[in-house]
């Protein structure tokens, strides 16, 4: 994020480069450095005969590089920006001669959405030398968390941690998806506004009582009652709850815990970064640590990696999800 805001910042103070290749897994970062790059480098005027957005499976290399050599009309610099340049991927070597002498009154801006140029390569150091390479890089999910945090101080909104957690939980580190709903919540709370579970609950639609955080909760404190209602509500809701995702999350909560186990410096501090969740959240696996003695962790680890099998349609004879479900609680509690 702060090499996105240096970019942005230099393009504000008018260092402006000739070629901007944006790449990397995760597409939101190369949507909003594309998107300023559209809405700032021109003024509104300029932009019908000065502003080309082409598409990567439309083009070739050779469309693109003609575009860019075209001179600008009644404006000191001309933009083309071609999207979903991952489509090209098979000739973009060829844009190597071009690099070499980009066109000083063009701004080419390359968005090579999941994927990335070899770095060792020369057309990656020509790149990097005449303009702005960027790679976007997928965060952790534990690193989902402080980005949403700074994402929500931008819109004067806070956050709870349990919050934080859903968000994660049922949207994943898919930054776009995320932010999708924030600027939701942002159009409907009042800045100075904290986003607690109820919310998420009223205006996403995630049960603040009945999702994988609190699953996981349930079965780390041995709440057999909680756990197996919770579950059943998965199986009644399979399109909310899809049985891959749910096993997914319970299996890396006791990869966690197994970490936890083996850990001798217990210290939050160190604990937490190591297992990568939120220090709010250690007083679960405390808890967990206590109900779940390392063996019984990796018992019920071997036992998740069947169901995770099961539920993927492999040897199961298509169980229904609530037989899963309630096998993977047996395995867990006995």
């Amino acid at each position: 994020m702060d090499e996105v805001v240096k970019i942005i910042n230099d393009i504000k103070a008018g260092n402006i480069k000739p070629i901007y290749f944006l790449m990397g897994e995760e597409p939101y970062y190369i949507d909003k450095l594309s998107e300023y790059i559209e809405h700032n480098i021109l003024q509104e005027h300029e932009r019908d005969f000065n502003q080309t957005v082409l598409y990567g499976r439309d083009v070739t290399i050779e469309d693109v590089v003609s575009n860019a050599k075209r001179y600008p009309m009644m404006a000191d610099r001309q933009v083309v920006i071609v999207k979903e340049a991952q489509d090209l991927i098979k000739t973009i070597d060829k844009l190597e001669s071009y690099a070499e002498n980009p066109q000083p009154t063009t701004v080419l801006v390359i968005c090579y959405k999941y994927k990335t140029l070899d770095k060792r390569k020369k057309i990656t150091k020509i790149l990097a030398q005449k303009g702005v390479v960027y790679e976007s890089k997928k965060l952790y999910e534990n690193q989902v968390g402080e980005w949403l945090k700074r994402v929500l101080q931008g819109k004067r909104l806070n956050i709870e941690p349990k919050a934080s957690a859903m968000l994660v939980d049922f949207l994943g580190t898919d930054l776009s998806k995320i932010a999708n709903e924030l600027d939701k919540l942002a159009i409907i709370l009042p800045q100075g506004s904290t986003i607690t579970p109820a919310v998420i609950e009223e205006n996403i639609g995630f049960s603040k009582d009945f999702n994988v955080f609190e699953f996981r909760k349930a079965i780390g404190e041995r709440n057999q009652l909680k756990s197996y209602q919770i579950a059943d509500h998965f199986a009644q809701n399979p399109k909310d709850n899809p049985m891959v995702v749910t096993t997914s999350l319970v299996f890396s909560f006791f990869i966690q815990l197994l970490k936890y186990h083996g850990l001798k410096d217990r210290n939050p501090k160190t604990v937490a970064p190591i297992l990568g969740v939120s220090p709010f959240f250690l007083k679960d696996y405390d808890v967990a640590l206590r109900n779940y003695p390392m063996k019984k962790v990796s018992q019920i680890v071997a036992s998740l990696r069947d169901i995770d099998v099961k539920s993927k349609g492999v040897g199961a004879n298509a169980l229904p999800q609530s037989d899963l479900l309630k096998e993977m609680l047996v395995k867990i509690f006995n």
